[in-house]
């Protein structure tokens, strides 16, 4: 049964109703996600196999976004953040997006690379060219590290050399490229790395040092394109001010970083709710976003000839569904399930999109009522929580403070006491 992504009022429902809901949406058994539940989800015995030291657990809530389409099939999308709206605001550009096709993705690979330091070269150019006569001989010994990578198809393909200036002196540094298949494959081209190193050491007539991957993984790019109803953003106004504020974030780093953190905001909760790695994601997406010697905004926002807005991204995501995390955690598996991928660039293609509907959601929030407004509004509740109410205390707790226009927890307090004794005067 394909998923349907429209699921309407899902805000309506306590969260044993959502996740029945969610599970009937994406045509699974309701025990299927089990785990996204705080009795079923990782165990302090499963997490002290996962890092070392182990002492406790931190409770991360999960959230789905809605209202995706993506590459012609819907998607319910798992998100795992601790900030307020981040989900509601997917959800919403998604909608806005759904009538005109939803997001369409492009690839080109999971490609990672991997880099190998040559160090005190006599004569760094010549070093150079003999590394790369002698590629096929390290091609053959990098793929006898992971003989079952080649079986998939994956595997070692090709090497670049190249001769980098630093205040060190002139180092050689080989790059060692390797197709990872549907593994982040950080473990696969590390271990590559450390086996071809002696013989390029070999090779170079001297000695090497650093063997480790890349994460500017500019050769593991997904792009995500979508075109948003201008009525449903707000009309011709708020379109032609996305653009503007586009343009500022593309001129600017100090605008770019803030425009990019928004993008940050909807891939790495989804990054973090499969158990892919946030901090190698996040490293390549800031890297490419500083590409050209300038930090920049990763995305683009335009008007098309309809006047309907088109907003692009293009971004490096390394992440997998073999290995790490996204095996070892009932969760992160539970999430992979609800998605419904089967393939690494399925992955990368949501979390693109969610990136760029995310992205889409905050520059609308900037240009049409400032980003107070509707974020404050969803953090009513968590204000409402951190004055002290109980659980049947938030929503009207949280209620009144977005009435007064005061979302802020001394008057939460203040409308907290004020509840309390009235209910103690009955």
């Amino acid at each position: 049964m394909p998923t349907n992504s429209r699921i309407s009022g899902l805000r309506d429902h306590t969260p044993q109703e959502r996740l029945a809901l969610v599970a009937e949406g994406a045509g699974l058994e309701a025990s299927a996600l089990d785990a996204l539940g705080t009795e079923s989800g990782l165990s302090l015995a499963q997490a002290d196999h996962i890092i070392e030291n182990v002492v406790g657990l931190i409770g991360v809530p999960v959230g789905v976004a809605t209202n995706f389409t993506i590459d012609g099939t819907d998607r319910l999308i798992p998100m795992a953040t601790e900030e307020p709206s981040v989900v509601a605001a997917a959800s919403n550009a998604a909608r806005m997006a759904r009538d005109h096709g939803g997001f369409t993705t492009s690839y080109t690979g999971d490609v990672m690379i991997a880099q190998i330091q040559v160090l005190d070269a006599v004569d760094p150019h010549g070093t150079r060219f003999a590394l790369l006569e002698a590629r096929d001989e390290v091609l053959a010994l990098a793929n006898e590290q992971d003989p079952m990578l080649v079986s998939l198809g994956g595997g070692a393909f090709d090497i670049s050399v190249r001769v980098l200036p630093t205040r060190a002196g002139a180092q050689v540094i080989v790059h060692l490229h390797v197709d990872v298949r549907d593994a982040m494959g950080a473990n696969a081209v590390n271990t590559m790395a450390e086996a071809i190193a002696p013989r390029i050491a070999e090779i170079a007539g001297t000695r090497t040092l650093l063997r480790i991957l890349t994460n500017k993984a500019d050769l593991r790019l997904t792009r995500a394109r979508a075109v948003f109803d201008a009525e449903l953003l707000g009309g011709a106004q708020v379109a032609d001010d996305i653009v503007a504020a586009s343009a500022f974030a593309e001129a600017d780093p100090y605008r770019a970083a803030t425009h990019n953190k928004g993008i940050m905001n909807g891939i790495t909760a989804v990054v973090l709710a499969t158990g892919n790695d946030t901090r190698a994601v996040e490293a390549g997406c800031h890297s490419h976003a500083a590409r050209t010697g300038r930090y920049s905004a990763l995305s683009q926002f335009e008007k098309d000839a309809d006047g309907n807005l088109v907003g692009t991204l293009e971004v490096p995501l390394a992440v997998g569904l073999v290995g790490g995390a996204t095996r070892a955690h009932p969760t992160a598996q539970a999430s992979v399930k609800l998605l419904g991928v089967e393939t690494a660039r399925e992955l990368a293609s949501v979390i693109a999109a969610v990136g760029l509907a995310q992205n889409l959601a905050a520059c609308r929030a900037l240009a049409a009522e400032g980003i107070q407004r509707g974020h404050m509004t969803l953090h009513a509740r968590t204000v409402a929580a951190s004055a002290g109410a109980d659980v049947d205390e938030i929503g009207e707790v949280a209620a009144r403070i977005v009435a007064d226009r005061k979302i802020r927890v001394e008057h939460a307090r203040e409308i907290l006491a004020e509840l309390r004794a009235g209910r103690g005067s009955v």
